[in-house]
């Protein structure tokens, strides 16, 4: 179950969309199923014209809102939660979800069952699969509700909930997944010819020039090299030290014209500053005695052979393992961006793909240098090229190997009962041994892969297939299938029909 919540500012523009007919007439017998009292006495009536008449259930929800001082309140007081349900997941009764959005609600704090001053709020169901819960911001006391964590807190209520009810399995919010491009951001790169939102190519370009780089300057000067626009954060006390950074794309502005900037942490929780800078620390410094590529590439075959074979002799949980399960991340990312003829697109899909398994819960970095190797390999690989006759045959066994590695982490991440990890690690496994086996990857790329200005008359086509719109549940989830044992090479879970 996946749920979002989302801040406004007036609830009855809320509560007429809920109780109406929809955007496209998808709302079926909208009714309240759950609230602060007695569905039945928070029902709307039925106005003659067959309207629903939200007056009454819009004075009792902002009635809390009114006897609180003004300068006490959100600047945002509604609080509304959609609960979602999984398509292959049974149909819920009404007090399913009734039992589901108590539950919700208990656990995030805003009405606990044994809390009477709880806030006042309104479960409303219009389909079979999900509920919106709808809450104004404002104790029954006139006091100010805490709503600190509330969207792990969500997060942590939807688990309890499918092991209660047999749901299909849907990742924890651990922190470990990138951020998400809104559904502003897919339009607004549809609109301007982008195959993908901006915050995806800024992120594997930031990701994969922190993994070639050992200091900030060599870092900002690849963002440079590559195209991107670099803005620098300073120390106010007149240091020169960096506090931290924002990039964006030529071209990407607003609607006043200014650019777009995106911090390092609003695209990945281990790409700002500090956390780069821990990364280059534990790194050991970069070898240039690799005159011969052939060389190169046959110690980062080695580099990943020993780290495979350690891993798998790690206790799950230790900081060797979670090192070197990072450090795979940046050696994946160079290898598909040096490695030119990329059937599809596999190599690109199988980094992003793996991004998720790198990363520790909670933004936790590894405090072991065992991934030193790999990392020492990676900067080598991206200062190196490849024999188009030479190289290939090293190619195919660099990404055999790193499929074992990659493997040896879906494992380690099942033992540690991290299923999204777990799959993400898992499913990057079968689509580098896809690419082995197409191995149309010989070439390799020029010195950088630049940023361009972005062509207006791409293909409507090559846009559309991309998974567009996005869901408008977003989130740091992603719905995961039941955690079976899955073939490394699957990609997908087979739905079942309802009936």
């Amino acid at each position: 179950m996946i749920g979002k919540v989302i801040r406004g500012t007036r609830v009855g523009g809320l509560t007429r969309y809920l109780f109406g007919p929809g955007e496209r007439n998808e709302h079926i017998d909208p009714h309240v199923v759950a609230g602060f009292r007695h569905p039945a006495a928070l029902e709307p009536g039925v106005r003659p014209d067959g309207s629903r008449d939200v007056a009454a259930l819009n004075s009792l929800l902002n009635l809390p809102l009114a006897a609180l001082p003004p300068d006490k309140g959100f600047d945002k007081p509604v609080w509304h939660c959609v609960l979602r349900a999984a398509p292959e997941d049974p149909i819920l009764s009404d007090d399913d979800w009734a039992a589901i959005a108590h539950e919700v609600m208990n656990h995030v704090g805003l009405a606990k069952y044994d809390d009477d001053g709880g806030v006042r709020w309104a479960a409303v169901r219009h389909a079979d699969d999900h509920v919106h819960i709808v809450a104004t911001l404002a104790r029954q006391n006139s006091t100010k509700p805490s709503v600190w964590n509330d969207f792990y807190r969500v997060r942590e209520a939807c688990t309890r909930v499918e092991q209660q009810y047999g749901l299909r399995a849907t990742a924890p919010g651990d922190r470990t997944a990138a951020k998400r491009p809104t559904r502003a951001e897919t339009e607004h790169a549809y609109r301007h010819g982008r195959a993908e939102a901006p915050r995806v190519t800024l992120r594997r370009h930031v990701a994969t020039a922190a993994a070639m780089s050992d200091s900030e300057a060599a870092f900002f000067a690849r963002l440079r090299a590559d195209g991107l626009l670099v803005r620098e954060r300073f120390s106010p006390r007149g240091s020169g030290e960096v506090t931290g950074y924002a990039v964006t794309l030529p071209g990407h502005v607003n609607r006043e014209g200014r650019p777009v900037w995106f911090g390092g942490g609003r695209l990945a929780a281990d790409l700002t500053i500090p956390k780069l800078r821990h990364r280059w620390t534990v790194a050991p410094a970069r070898r240039d005695d690799f005159a011969d590529r052939a060389a190169a590439w046959s110690e980062a075959i080695d580099a990943v052979t020993r780290a495979t074979n350690r891993l798998r002799s790690c206790a799950a949980g230790s900081p060797a393992a979670a090192d070197i399960a990072w450090a795979t991340a940046d050696i994946l990312r160079i290898t598909a961006r040096r490695l030119n003829g990329d059937p599809r697109g596999l190599l690109r899909r199988a980094t992003e793909t793996y991004d998720r398994a790198a990363r520790s819960p909670y933004g936790r970095l590894p405090i072991s240098t065992a991934g030193s190797g790999l990392r020492a390999a990676a900067r080598v690989l991206a200062e190196t090229s490849a024999d188009d006759d030479r190289m290939s045959r090293a190619v195919a066994t660099l990404l055999g190997q790193l499929a074992q590695l990659a493997d040896a982490v879906a494992r380690l991440r099942t033992v540690e009962q991290r299923t999204a990890q777990a799959l993400a690690a898992s499913e990057s496994a079968g689509l580098m041994r896809d690419a082995r086996d197409r191995s149309g990857a010989r070439s390799v790329r020029p010195e950088h892969e630049r940023i361009t200005p972005v062509d207006p008359d791409r293909s409507v086509a090559t846009l559309a297939a991309r998974d567009f719109p996005n869901s408008p549940l977003g989130g740091d989830e992603r719905p995961l299938p039941a955690p079976d044992p899955v073939p490394a090479s699957r990609t997908a879970t087979p739905r079942r029909s309802r009936r």
